[in-house]
């Protein structure tokens, strides 16, 4: 993933427009996008400040827990519910969820979702 140039750079090319020069010119002359320039000059006069906003996280995750009560009330009514299954309920109840986002949800929980048979008696090894 691509970092954000620097504050340093974002100052300077803000600080040779200020001093004269168009944002074209300024761009040219740091190595930077003519856009970049002007955007930054803009931010600079609206907002004060040019600094670049966080990139990355998690940006969705905050609709699923806002039903977090929902889901782990579904999920004590019937414990061995498929995801499938569970997304459907939810769906009836006017919760729109995907199978993926209810699998990251009980993965920030670490709460796993096991549907295996029981293994059978082993031949070789006497039961006690």
């Amino acid at each position: 993933m691509t970092r954000a140039l620097s504050v340093d750079l974002r100052r300077r090319v803000i600080a040779a427009v200020d001093g004269g020069a168009s944002c074209r010119q300024a761009a040219e002359r740091f190595g930077v996008s003519a856009s970049s320039a002007i955007r930054w000059h803009a931010l600079s006069r609206t907002v004060g400040d040019a600094s670049p906003k966080p990139q990355g996280g998690d940006r969705r995750s905050g609709r699923i827990e806002a039903h977090a009560a929902v889901i782990l009330a579904a999920l004590e009514g019937k414990p061995d519910i498929t995801l499938a299954d569970l997304r459907d309920e939810l769906a009836g109840g006017g919760i729109g969820v995907s199978i993926a986002g209810l699998w990251r949800f009980f993965q920030r929980r670490r709460i796993t979702l096991k549907k295996r048979p029981g293994m059978p008696p082993s031949r070789i090894v006497p039961t006690f």
